[in-house]
């Protein structure tokens, strides 16, 4: 008996994540899981603070998104910008996502709704 996959979808951008995944953690209709917000940054006059400030905040924001996909096996990110390529590095540099298989794809901003119609057909095709 294969057992079933821990699959997660999330589309984002630089300010919001959200997160699909499976009803019962591998089995069950995608429902969505969470929303994360990244709490940005205020511009400041120096260039260099802002940039480490920034960095920071991004890095707190993937580990706030990576903690609430456990065990992932797949994962699918999409979204608008370069944020969802970032994420994937930042997984694979993560001992416990390292092997997790991801993918990725450019959409624009989706209601909840249609981002589990689209996860779940990326899943089910």
């Amino acid at each position: 008996m294969q057992k079933n996959k821990k699959q997660f979808g999330v589309w984002m951008d630089t300010q919001h994540a959200t997160i699909v995944g499976r009803e019962n953690v591998d089995e069950g209709p995608f429902v969505v899981i969470d929303h994360i917000n990244n709490p940005g940054f205020t511009r400041d006059s120096d260039e260099n603070g802002m940039h480490n400030k920034e960095i920071g905040l991004t890095q707190k924001f993937f580990k706030e998104i990576a903690h609430k996909m456990q065990n992932v096996d797949e994962i699918h990110l999409t979204g608008t910008g370069k944020i969802q390529e970032e994420f994937i590095h930042f997984l694979a540099d993560t001992p416990q996502y390292k092997n997790a298989h991801s993918s990725e794809s450019t959409s624009k901003k989706m209601s909840d709704d249609q981002l589990i119609a689209f996860i779940t057909k990326h899943f089910n095709s």
